[in-house]
């Protein structure tokens, strides 16, 4: 089964920038699409992207042209980068792992706030 670890995020103001790393472990990386989801507080977790195997890459409109999720196969870790952060993209960020349609796997989740 896989083990998800992510790191990065933290305090950005407004307009920053941030990179978030979801490393995987314990089984091949290379089969799994990657996705981050997000919850700001008193809200249900959203998609943001999703990158496959083949690295077709998938965005919620509210981020398309500020972030940006690719994958390095040879690390078995899949990124996520944040451009032109916005006070609204305050949550925590989750990555997961998704084989056969099926989500196998979470990470721990990191918190990323904007504020000035």
């Amino acid at each position: 089964q896989v083990q998800l670890v992510q790191s990065g995020g933290g305090l950005v103001q407004p307009g920053g920038s941030l990179r978030l790393s979801c490393v995987a472990s314990g089984s091949i990386f290379n089969i799994y699409t990657m996705g981050w989801y997000r919850q700001a507080p008193g809200k249900q977790r959203e998609l943001v992207a999703t990158i496959t195997s083949g690295g077709i890459t998938n965005y919620a409109d509210s981020v398309k042209g500020r972030f940006t999720i690719s994958r390095d196969n040879t690390k078995n870790t899949a990124y996520l980068q944040m451009n032109s952060l916005k006070p609204e993209d305050t949550a925590v960020y989750y990555c997961n792992a998704i084989s056969q349609l099926v989500v196998r796997s979470w990470g721990q989740g990191t918190q990323v706030t904007v504020s000035s």
